[in-house]
Formats: structure tokens, C-alpha cells, sequence
């Protein structure tokens, strides 16, 4: 964990109690943090995320890295049930005044606190890169869910044109830093959280961990160019 005049930031180890310190830190303004780094994009990620799960009525669905529950409460209008898990408890401190209808739960993704085979869905969108161990995660994930259930992973990705994936690096490292001096509670937070993204593997070797941890049917979309892709998966019946 790194301590400056400014505030936390997790390293890219990764440890579980600092990434839950720094998440602690941005709680209050994560989500408008969000919106203005993305340019609203985070909202049009959000409804392709929707519909990658494609929750129903009666359907018991798991959102991890919840956050502040946005995610969740959007999934929550399918009328299926949703439960909202995160490591941090300053996310969910706030998650809680502002979604009151959503259950949130305290958890670390390699090691959930859930019955086998609880969720017919699993889902987590921009966390898996913060988690220790990803393939613990992806495996704790189909352990929790239902024979023939669905994982659907939403995380900041690779572009797939060399220019414009020049250009996003750019914004990554010079606009994004200016932006959240200006707007965020603890701007050195998100100097982490932009090395964790330019760190993170690919759209094709995220989608071979997810076949090597117990799913299979393992597909990826792109969006806004890869700079995020969405990969579903279905764990096997058998």
C-alpha cells in the first residue's frame, strides 16, 4: 500500500485489505468519478452488461465488485433477486443509503461465503483486475453458481486498432490523471487503477483463464472499440 499527502492507492499485488483502503477512499464520489472518465460511457457499458446476463424474474443473481450497488440495482429491474458483494465497506456504506432495496454483502472474491450452486447468474464488471488471485476468483464464481448457470465479466479490455488504442493509452495516462485531480476524493487511487488497466490481459487471454477455471461456452464482445469487452460464459451441467 501506497501512503502519500493525497491519500491510498492499492500496488498491483494487489493485497485485499489495501484494495479495500483505496476503494474506501473514492466511495463517496466513485461513481460520478466514473461517469466523467468515461464521458457517460459507463452507462451505456452498464446496459450491454444488462443484457449479457439477461436476469428474469425469480432468478437469484450475484454481483461481485458491486461497488455502490449501481450495477446491482440495475440488474435488480429485471425482477430478479440480486445480491451485491464487495471487499470494500466504505462502497458499501454508501451503496446502502443509496440503493436500500438492494442487499449488499461484504466478501473477498476468492473465497465467498456462499452455499454451491446459489446463483443461476454471476456477474462483475471492472473488479476482476483488482482481485489477488483471478483464477481463484473465476473458479469461486462457478462454484457458487448453478449447473448450466451464466458468468458474465465486464472489464476494461485492449482496443483492437493500433491508433485508436494509441489514443486511449493516451487518455489513460494524461487526461484521466487531470481528471480526477479536479473531481476525486483521493486522486492517487486512480493512478493505481490506471496501471491496473494498462496491466490486465487482453480480450483472448482473459477468455482462455475463464475456459481454464471451470466454464465453458466462453465468448467476448467489444465495446467502444475494446476498450471494454464483456466475456459470458455458461458452467458445464455435468
Amino acid at each position: 500500500m501506497t501512503e502519500t499527502d493525497h491519500g491510498a492507492r492499492a500496488d498491483l499485488d494487489k493485497q485485499p485489505a489495501d484494495v479495500a483502503s483505496m476503494f474506501d477512499e473514492v466511495s463517496p464520489r466513485y461513481d460520478l468519478m466514473n461517469t466523467l472518465m468515461s464521458a457517460g460511457m459507463d452507462r451505456i457499458w452498464q446496459r450491454a452488461m444488462c443484457a449479457a446476463v439477461g436476469a428474469r424474474p425469480g432468478e437469484k443473481v450475484l454481483d461481485l465488485a458491486a461497488g455502490t450497488g449501481a450495477s446491482s440495482a440495475a440488474l435488480a429491474r429485471s425482477g430478479a433477486e440480486v445480491v451485491a458483494c464487495d471487499l470494500s465497506a466504505g462502497m458499501i456504506e454508501v451503496g446502502r443509503r443509496r440503493h436500500p432495496d438492494i442487499h449488499f454483502v461484504q466478501g473477498n472474491a476468492t473465497d465467498l461465503d456462499f452455499p454451491d450452486a446459489s446463483f443461476d447468474a454471476v456477474t462483475i464488471s471492472y473488479g476482476l483486475r483488482n482481485v489477488v488471485d483471478t483464477e481463484a476468483a473465476l473458479r469461486e464464481m462457478a462454484r457458487v453458481t448453478r449447473p448450466g448457470g451464466r458468468l458474465v465479466v465486464c472489464e476494461f479490455s485492449t482496443p483492437t486498432l493500433a491508433a485508436f488504442r494509441n489514443l486511449y493509452r493516451f487518455h489513460l495516462r494524461h487526461v484521466m490523471p487531470v481528471i480526477a485531480r479536479l473531481a476525486s476524493s483521493d486522486d492517487v487511487a486512480y493512478d493505481y487503477l490506471v496501471e491496473s488497466i494498462l496491466d490486465w490481459p487482453d480480450q483472448v487471454t482473459l477468455a482462455r483463464t475463464i475456459a481454464g477455471c471451470g466454464w465453458e461456452h466462453v465468448a467476448h464482445r467489444n465495446l467502444t472499440g475494446g476498450i471494454v469487452a464483456l466475456h459470458r460464459a455458461r458452467k458445464p451441467l455435468a
